[in-house]
C-alpha cells in the first residue's frame, strides 16, 4: 500500500507536497493510517481532532490517545469539543448530519485562522460505496451516485483508491494502534446496516464487486461529465439573465425531450428539492410559486423565474424631506429645481411643487391602490390593473416603488407619472425627479 500510496499522490496530488496539510483525525484505524503515511513521506502536516461528545468517556479516551500519538511524533495538533446532541436538537438535524456541519465549520476556520491549506480526510472506497447505497436507497439523481468527490474545494480524500482491506493490512504490517468506535458495531444508523449487512452479500456474489464498483462510479462520473456539458449549452438556449433574477423561456424549454432533467440540473444548486411541485408549475397557471430555502420560483406567463427571496425591511416606508437633493436608499433619485420642462420618460418626470406636500414617501404598493396615470384625464386606475397590463411579473411587482405625497402616488417609479401632479408650461415651481444610476 505504501508504493501505491505514493504513486497516487504523485499522479494526482503533486500540487501537495510543500503545502500545509491538515489531517482530520478521528483516532479510527483509516485516520490514523492516513497519519502514518504522510508522517513517514515527510509532509508538513497537523492533526485535526473534534470530540464530539456522544459516547461519554469513551469520547475523551480516543481524544487523549489522539493527543499523546501527536506528542510522540512531534506533529501539531488542534482538538474541539461539540455538543453535538444540543445542536442537533437545536437545528433538527440528525447526528450525523450535526457532526458533518460542526467538524467542517471548525475545518474552515482552522484552514483560515491557522494558515493551512487543505483539509485531508480518510475516506476510502468502502465508504465510497456504503454512500452510493444510501443515496441509492433514498432516490437520488446523477451527481449522488458520483459518489465521494476526490477532492471539493479544499477538502481533499487521498485513501480513496484504498480498501478498508487494504488499510487493515497496512495497519497490521505497520504495527499502527488505533482506537475501535463502538458506534460502529451498533445496526442504528444506515451506514452500519449497509456496512454489515448489504455490502457482504455483494462481495460474496463477486469476490472483485469493490473494483468492478470502482469502475461504474468512473463511468457515470464520465456520464456525469456530459450531462454537465449539455446543460450549459442548453442553458444558454433557453435561459436569459436579468441582474438577480434568471428567466427561463417555457416555450423553448418544452420543445426538449427531457425538459424536467434539465430543470434539475439547473435548480438543485438553488436549493430545490419539490420536484414534483416544480414540474407541474410549468404547466401551472401564472404566479404560482415554489421556495427553497433562499429562493423562490414563480411562474409569470411564458417564463419560469429564479430569484432570491428578499426579507422585507422592517421599515417599508421612506422619507424625503423638502429641498433634498438626493436619495440613495431604497433606490437612487435626484431632485432638482427647473426652470422648464424636459422630456418626461420612465426614469424622469416633472412634477409641481406646489401641489407636493413634503414629506415626500417611497413605498411599496398595496392592495387597493389606485393613480391618475398620465395622460388620463380625470380617469383614475387600480395599481393591480396597472400591473397586469403593463405584464409586470410578481417580483416586479413586489420590486416597484411608489413616490407619494399625502399617501397619493406621484409616480410609480420606473413606469408612470400621476396625471394630477405634472407639471404645466405655466407652472412656477417645476421639480425634476430622475432614476440615477
Amino acid at each position: 500500500m505504501f508504493k501505491k500510496f505514493q504513486s497516487l499522490l504523485s499522479e494526482n496530488f503533486l500540487f501537495l507536497k510543500d503545502k500545509k496539510l491538515l489531517l482530520a483525525t478521528s483516532g479510527g484505524i483509516d485516520s490514523m493510517v492516513m497519519v502514518d503515511l504522510f508522517h513517514k513521506l515527510h509532509y508538513k502536516i497537523a492533526i485535526a481532532h473534534c470530540n464530539f461528545q456522544l459516547r461519554n468517556a469513551e469520547s475523551f479516551e480516543d481524544e487523549k490517545f489522539v493527543v499523546d500519538y501527536a506528542h510522540k511524533h512531534n506533529i501539531p495538533i488542534y482538538t474541539t469539543k461539540f455538543d453535538t446532541q444540543a445542536f442537533a436538537n437545536d437545528y433538527k438535524l440528525s447526528i450525523q448530519l450535526a457532526a458533518r456541519e460542526l467538524r467542517y465549520h471548525w475545518f474552515d476556520e482552522l484552514l483560515e485562522d491557522e494558515n493551512y491549506d487543505y483539509i485531508l480526510t480518510a475516506h476510502h472506497t468502502d465508504d465510497n460505496l456504503e454512500t452510493f447505497l444510501i443515496n441509492l436507497s433514498r432516490g437520488t439523481g446523477l451527481e449522488g451516485l458520483t459518489g465521494i468527490p476526490e477532492q471539493n474545494d479544499q477538502v481533499i480524500r487521498p485513501l480513496l483508491h484504498f480498501s478498508r482491506i487494504e488499510i487493515e493490512a497496512y495497519a497490521q504490517d505497520n504495527k499502527i494502534e488505533w482506537r475501535e468506535d463502538s458506534s460502529n458495531a451498533s445496526d442504528k444508523y444506515l451506514r452500519n446496516k449497509i456496512r454489515h449487512d448489504l455490502v457482504p452479500l455483494f462481495k460474496a456474489l463477486n469476490p472483485n464487486f469493490l473494483s468492478s464498483f470502482q469502475k461504474t462510479q468512473s463511468y457515470l462520473q464520465e456520464s456525469k461529465v456530459m450531462a454537465d456539458d449539455a446543460a450549459i449549452m442548453v442553458y444558454q438556449q433557453v435561459a436569459s439573465e436579468h441582474e438577480e433574477e434568471i428567466h427561463f423561456d417555457l416555450k423553448k424549454l418544452k420543445q426538449l425531450a427531457n425538459y424536467t432533467s434539465y430543470l434539475y440540473q439547473w435548480l438543485r444548486v438553488f436549493g430545490f428539492t419539490a420536484w414534483d411541485d416544480i414540474y407541474a408549475l410549468t404547466d401551472g397557471q401564472s404566479g404560482k410559486q415554489v421556495f427553497s430555502p433562499e429562493y423562490r420560483l414563480l411562474k409569470n406567463r411564458h417564463f419560469l423565474i429564479v430569484a432570491p427571496i428578499v426579507d422585507e425591511e422592517e421599515t417599508t416606508e421612506f422619507t424625503i424631506e423638502k429641498n433634498q437633493n438626493e436619495v440613495n436608499f431604497p433606490l437612487k433619485l435626484s431632485f432638482c429645481k427647473v426652470a422648464d420642462i424636459g422630456n418626461i420618460s420612465n426614469s424622469v418626470i416633472f412634477v409641481d411643487e406646489e401641489k407636493l406636500q413634503f414629506p415626500l414617501t417611497l413605498r411599496k404598493w398595496r392592495t387597493g391602490d389606485f393613480f391618475q396615470p398620465i395622460g388620463m384625464q380625470g380617469q383614475s386606475k387600480k395599481l393591480s390593473k396597472f400591473f397586469k397590463d403593463e405584464k409586470l411579473s410578481l417580483i416586479e411587482k413586489e420590486n416597484t416603488w411608489l413616490l407619494c405625497t399625502d399617501d397619493k402616488i406621484v409616480w410609480v417609479v420606473g413606469f408612470r407619472q400621476d396625471e394630477r401632479f405634472k407639471a404645466a408650461h405655466n407652472t412656477k415651481k417645476i421639480l425634476k425627479i430622475a432614476v440615477t444610476l
